[in-house]
């Protein structure tokens, strides 16, 4: 069955360590999920979501001109990350989302885990369904390589990303 994205009950995100000393975290704000759900079986399931790197958001504004220049994900030139899914398993009470994600021209490979919620009725009689997605990019595998090393040791910028997303559907 097909569901919509209701991007106002909706959000994705990252975190980065800064310094190596604390994370610093962002989101995206424009963004599109194509979902068709079996919430019967959610493992017969396909997902893609799209992405526009200009919505990034760090509340820094030089920091997020400097994530959507040349140095990072380059969004003039690509500009958005994708992902599509591969396979949906079952994880004991959760799930497991694979598939690929592109970033800056690169695709490779990245799993999501998955806690869903639903399906539950709204007061308008529409099915909705709540997913929140944990996974983790080596930010480097896909050439967004820029980085300063530190006077103390170390590096400015973290090789590893943490996604998340909380993401609600209504069936259509």
């Amino acid at each position: 069955m097909p569901y919509a994205l209701d991007p106002s009950h909706s959000s994705i995100g990252f975190a980065v360590r800064h310094m190596m000393i604390s994370k610093v975290r962002g989101t995206f704000g424009d963004y599109s999920v194509d979902a068709a759900l079996n919430p019967a079986d959610l493992t017969s399931s396909t997902v893609s979501a799209s992405i526009q790197i200009a919505s990034i958001s760090t509340s820094d504004a030089g920091r997020d001109a400097h994530l959507k220049g040349a140095d990072f994900f380059d969004a003039e030139k690509f500009p958005t990350l994708d992902f599509k899914s591969s396979a949906i398993k079952k994880a004991g009470d959760n799930y497991t989302l694979e598939g690929t994600l592109k970033a800056k021209g690169v695709e490779k490979p990245i799993t999501f885990a998955v806690e869903v919620e639903g399906p539950a009725k709204d007061p308008w009689g529409n099915t909705r369904l709540g997913f929140t997605l944990r996974g983790k990019m080596n930010r480097e595998d896909f050439g967004l390589t820029w980085n300063q090393a530190l006077e103390t040791g170390g590096v400015l910028v973290g090789k590893d990303v943490e996604l998340t997303a909380e993401i609600q559907l209504i069936q259509k």
